[in-house]
C-alpha cells in the first residue's frame, strides 16, 4: 500500500468515526496540537472533543464528494476534497458542503490528522 493509500484510509477511518460521535476514539485521530481553521477563525482540538463530548455537536454523515487530491512531501501529507456533511450543532440540524484540507503526519506508526481547513 502507497502512503497516499494509507492515508485516504485512515481519512476514512476518521470519517467513519466522526459520525460515530465517540469523543475520545476521535481525540485519538487527531494530534495534540491539532487544529480547525474556518471563516470563524481557529479551534482547538480540546473545544471540538468537549463539544462532541456534550452532544453540542453531532455528526450524522460525512461523505467525500468527487476525487481526493493528495500531496506528500516526507512524512507529512496533506489531503484536499469537497465533503458533504450533515449533523446537529446545538439541536439545530445542518447540512453543508465545504472543501476540506487536512495535513496528516507519520506519528507512532500511524497518519494522525494535525490540522484541518474549511472553506
Amino acid at each position: 500500500m502507497t502512503v497516499e493509500d494509507e492515508v485516504r484510509a485512515e481519512a476514512a477511518a476518521s470519517d467513519a468515526v466522526l459520525i460515530g460521535n465517540d469523543a475520545e476514539l476521535i481525540a485519538s485521530c487527531w494530534t495534540d496540537d491539532w487544529v480547525a481553521v474556518d471563516a470563524r477563525g481557529v479551534t482547538p482540538k480540546a473545544d471540538i472533543i468537549g463539544w462532541i463530548a456534550s452532544g453540542r455537536l453531532q455528526h450524522h454523515t460525512m461523505t467525500t464528494v468527487g476525487d481526493e487530491r493528495i500531496a506528500r512531501v516526507g512524512d507529512t501529507v496533506v489531503l484536499t476534497a469537497r465533503k458533504a456533511s450533515s449533523g446537529h450543532w446545538d439541536g439545530t440540524p445542518y447540512e453543508i458542503e465545504e472543501w476540506i484540507s487536512q495535513v496528516y503526519v507519520r506519528s507512532g506508526g500511524r497518519w494522525l490528522q494535525a490540522f484541518c481547513h474549511k472553506s
